[in-house]
């Protein structure tokens, strides 16, 4: 069992509005949390690291060894509930802060199961025998057009709407967060990740550097993100499965 994180600001952005934690919660438990603020330089700097700090604090205040079935359900939802009350009772406070809010994507793995959840278009990975899969359903406009027939994958990548999200943590009063569990076998890799890096590196170069050593991978796929433009922060964490 392994857990490790980068972020890096980027080569354009002025400024680093991403945010990362992650930790170990006991032998068989770990958990990470990414979010990538929107809403202007201060206004997105402010709500991911609330986010990052209200998800870490619940989730490790709240975690329980083994579990009981529907507790960490009820512990992310109540987690992500709570961050958003937070980020949107501060821009309701400072007009100057109005309209800022952040993507977040969290993750608790107890043995073999990862409980996840997730809000944006920050995205969860399963990598597995050499295969890489997305878990996370994007909450952007992008994903709907998709969806719905209108693009394709390849032309989501660089559709003027792309960075367009339906879905955040504290933009509305009331946001929960989308909950999945996922089964996992030993040797699995999660990959959690802000758009920074999955706008700017491809879904097979991903997959390439995922087989590297924990530290080893997070820094290729930084520096890959960078070598590509950039544009954005880029934030990873990588949790690997015994």
């Amino acid at each position: 069992m392994n857990v490790y994180g980068q972020t890096h600001i980027g080569l354009v952005r002025e400024n680093n509005q991403d945010a990362l934690e992650y930790g170990t919660l006991n032998d068989t438990a770990q958990y990470a949390v990414v979010c990538d603020g929107m809403g202007g330089a201060n206004g997105g700097n402010i709500a991911s690291k609330i986010a990052v700090e209200v998800i870490g604090s619940r989730i490790r205040d709240g975690y329980r060894d083994n579990p009981n079935p529907g507790s960490p359900e009820h512990m992310l939802t109540s987690a992500m509930a709570t961050a958003n009350i937070g980020v949107f009772d501060r821009a309701q406070k400072e007009p100057e802060l109005s309209g800022m809010g952040t993507t977040v994507v969290a993750v608790i793995t107890c043995g073999h199961t990862a409980y996840i959840s997730h809000v944006g278009d920050s995205r969860l990975y399963l990598y597995r025998d050499g295969n890489l899969s997305q878990v996370t359903r994007d909450h952007s406009v992008v994903q709907e057009l998709i969806e719905s027939g209108q693009i394709t994958e390849e032309e989501a990548r660089s559709h003027p709407r792309k960075n367009y999200i339906t879905r955040a943590i504290g933009v509305v009063d009331e946001e929960y967060g989308e909950y999945d569990e996922l089964e996992l076998a030993a040797g699995d890799r999660l990959l959690l990740c802000t758009d920074g890096l999955t706008n700017e590196v491809a879904h097979a170069d991903i997959g390439h550097l995922l087989a590297l050593p924990a530290d080893e991978a997070a820094q290729s796929l930084i520096r890959s993100a960078l070598d590509h433009g950039g544009k954005d922060n880029i934030t990873v964490a990588l949790m690997d499965i015994d």
